[in-house]
C-alpha cells in the first residue's frame, strides 16, 4: 500500500481557509512569509491582466498533507512520469504549497485506488491554537499505543522518550497491542483546563427568560439510560412533560420553534429561550429535563433564572464496566484498544466525574436532591417524592425506585 492522504482538490474540505483555486491558475514565483510584499505584488498583477492559466485536463487535481510513505515503485513510476511530462513538473514548480498537491495528484494518477490508504503514517495532533503539540518523556505510553510509525514532533529534551523508543524500535517484540485514540485521549486530557468562565451574560440570555409561573425540573445524571427510565415513566404517568437530554441528544424530538431547535449548538447557544419556546409549544408549566453533569453551566443559568427550579442528582456506581462504555461513548477508547491503555484511562475518567458531582453539591443550589445506586431504597423514594411533589398514588415510587437503576438491557419499567 501506499500512504498518502488524497482528497479531490475542489470539492473536500481539506482546504480550511485561503486560497484554493488561485493556488492553482497563476503563476508563484516568490515565498510569502520571506517575500510577502512581492508574492501579493506578483499574485495582484496576474489577476489584474488575466494572466491565469489552464490546469492539466488529464489531472484529477488532489490535495492532502505533506507527510507521506510511499512505496519504491510508485517513486519510480511518479520519476518516469515526470522525465515525460516536462509540462507538469514547471505547473507544479508554479504552484502555491506544491507538496500538498504534487505528489498527492500523480499518486491517485499512476496508482490504482485499492492500493492507496488515504492516511499519514505520522503521528501528529496540533493544539487548539493551531500549533503542532511536543511529546516529552511522559508521552511514551500514548505514541506507543498509537497506529503510526513516525511521529511528530518530540522534544529535543525528551531524551528518555527517544531512548526508550528506540529501544521498543530494536526489541524483538511485534505482538503488542495498537490502537488509534491518540487524539481523542490528548484532547480529554488537555481541554479539561480550557472550561473558561463568562464574565457577563450574552444578550439572548439577558432578554430571554422561561417566563414567571413556571417550574424546570432538572435530571442530573451520568449514565443516561437510568434518567431516561425516569423521563419515559413520568410522561407515562403524570401530567409533567418530560423531556430527555436535549442539550446533548439531536435526536431528542422537538416541534419546530423557528429553527433553534435544529442543531445542538443552537439549542446550547440559546438555552433558556429554547426552553420558553417548549413551554409554550407544550401550553404548560412545568417541565421535566435532562442534563449531563459536566454541563454544570446550565445548571447555574437556570438556578439563577428561577428559585423554583428543582434538581435532582442521580449518582451511579462507578464500575469499571460502566467506565468502559461511557469511553467508548466518547471515543476515547475502542473494542480493540489495549487494555494497558484502558487500565489507564479509567482511574482519570473516574476521577473527572467524582469532581463533577463534588462541584455540583459546593455550588449550593436550592432545592437540590440526590440520590445514589448505593442508597437504601426508603432513602431513595422518600427524596424522588420530594423532588416530583406529586399528589400521593400519581406514581408508583417505591417500584420506580428497584428499577430506576436496572442493569438490564431493556429500559422498561415493571410498575
Amino acid at each position: 500500500m501506499d500512504y498518502i492522504e488524497s482528497f479531490y482538490y475542489f470539492t473536500s474540505k481539506w482546504i480550511k481557509q485561503g486560497q484554493r483555486e488561485d493556488r492553482l491558475i497563476y503563476r508563484h514565483f516568490f515565498n510569502q512569509r520571506k517575500q510577502t510584499k512581492m508574492f501579493d505584488t506578483s499574485l495582484a498583477l496576474q489577476k489584474r491582466l488575466g494572466l491565469s492559466r489552464a490546469i492539466p485536463k488529464d489531472l484529477d487535481m488532489q490535495v492532502g498533507s505533506q507527510w507521506w510513505c510511499l512505496r519504491r515503485g510508485t517513486i519510480e513510476k511518479v520519476l518516469a512520469f515526470i522525465r515525460r511530462r516536462w509540462d507538469l513538473k514547471w505547473f507544479f514548480k508554479t504552484t502555491w504549497i506544491p507538496d500538498e498537491t504534487f505528489f498527492q495528484t500523480l499518486v491517485r494518477h499512476l496508482v490504482p485506488a485499492v492500493q492507496i490508504d488515504t492516511r499519514s503514517v505520522t503521528f501528529f495532533i496540533f493544539s487548539v491554537y493551531g500549533l503542532p503539540v511536543s511529546f516529552y518523556n511522559d508521552h511514551y505510553d500514548l505514541l506507543r499505543d498509537q497506529e503510526y510509525l513516525f511521529a511528530r514532533k518530540i522534544s529535543p529534551d525528551a531524551t528518555g522518550l527517544k531512548s526508550r523508543l528506540t529501544a521498543l524500535y530494536l526489541s524483538p517484540h511485534r505482538d503488542f497491542p495498537v490502537s488509534d485514540e491518540g487524539l481523542h485521549l490528548y484532547n480529554f486530557t488537555t481541554l479539561q483546563g480550557r472550561l473558561g468562565q463568562r464574565h457577563s451574560k450574552r444578550f439572548w440570555e439577558q432578554q430571554s427568560t422561561i417566563g414567571q409561573n413556571r417550574k424546570l425540573l432538572v435530571v442530573i445524571c451520568q449514565r443516561w439510560q437510568v434518567a431516561q427510565r425516569l423521563v419515559s415513566r413520568v410522561n407515562e404517568l403524570t401530567d409533567i412533560n418530560a423531556l430527555a437530554y436535549l442539550f446533548n441528544d439531536q435526536t431528542v424530538p422537538l416541534p419546530d420553534l423557528g429553527g433553534i431547535q435544529a442543531s445542538l449548538s443552537k439549542r446550547n447557544r440559546h438555552r433558556k429561550a429554547l426552553l420558553r419556546l417548549v413551554f409554550d409549544s407544550n401550553q404548560c408549566n412545568r417541565l421535566m429535563i435532562c442534563i449531563d453533569p459536566e454541563d454544570i453551566d446550565f445548571i447555574k443559568d437556570f438556578c439563577a433564572e428561577s428559585r423554583s427550579t428543582r434538581l435532582l442528582q442521580i449518582d451511579c456506581a462507578l464500575n469499571d464496566r460502566y467506565l468502559t462504555e461511557h469511553a467508548m461513548s466518547l471515543g476515547l477508547i475502542t473494542a480493540h484498544s489495549p487494555q494497558g491503555a484502558i487500565r489507564r484511562l479509567l482511574p482519570n475518567l473516574r476521577d473527572k466525574i467524582l469532581l463533577e458531582r463534588t462541584q455540583l453539591v459546593q455550588a449550593g443550589f436550592d432545592n437540590h436532591y440526590r440520590i445514589a445506586e448505593q442508597a437504601h431504597i426508603n432513602d431513595t423514594v422518600t427524596t424522588l417524592d420530594q423532588f416530583l411533589a406529586l399528589p400521593p398514588q400519581t406514581l408508583r415510587l417505591e417500584e420506580l425506585a428497584k428499577d430506576l437503576f436496572s442493569n438490564e438491557d431493556s429500559d422498561a419499567l415493571h410498575l
